[in-house]
């Protein structure tokens, strides 16, 4: 830790707070081994982090020159609002691995026997939607037919009232379809 005293913090975070940016420079310094040791404990906490604790300081510092002529009180104040923004900071960073494992998630779908494709298989939705618009191409209705029955979750019947078609046909082009599904995106 710094061996400035409370007054040069106090000093420079008044001066910070009356608008002048270099004195957060100064102060950042003098309170660094600090906050580093605060995003140590807060790392130690937090498993599967990219961010190592100079990292998260640093970002926490981007974050503090943000501030705009803040009513500095004290030491105490400053680490509390920087620990707060490295919390905040880790929050985020969670926020977006969860986000990113949801997209993952997402882009694989299960087929499920009421849209009459075996169970548990896992479909690439990219893959399945470059399918489908190849299909649309080739034939409009039975890319419908899948629309409807795989993400709509309709049965035979209610596709064929949808299309006004026959139960027969939409069974037999939703026969075709998933034959030629099956080859496309190759489950």
């Amino acid at each position: 830790m710094s061996t400035a005293g409370p007054g040069a913090v106090a000093q420079l975070l008044v001066e910070w707070g009356d608008g002048k940016p270099e004195a957060l420079h100064a102060l950042m310094p003098l309170v660094y081994d600090e906050l580093r040791g605060l995003a140590r404990r807060y790392l130690r906490r937090e498993p599967a982090q990219s961010l190592q604790s100079a990292g998260l300081v640093h970002e926490a510092y981007f974050r503090l020159v943000g501030q705009n002529r803040m009513s500095w009180k004290n030491r105490a104040q400053f680490i509390g609002v920087a620990a707060q923004m490295m919390r905040r900071i880790l929050v985020d960073q969670a926020r977006r691995r969860q986000l990113a494992k949801r997209a993952a998630a997402i882009s694989k779908l299960y087929l499920d026997e009421r849209s009459g494709i075996p169970e548990r298989r896992e479909v690439d939705l990219l893959l399945l939607d470059g399918a489908l618009k190849n299909l649309e191409r080739l034939n409009p209705q039975q890319s419908q037919i899948v629309e409807l029955r795989f993400f709509g979750g309709l049965s035979i019947e209610e596709v064929a009232e949808v299309l006004q078609a026959s139960g027969s046909t939409v069974k037999r082009d939703w026969a075709m379809c998933r034959a030629w599904l099956y080859k496309q995106i190759k489950l």
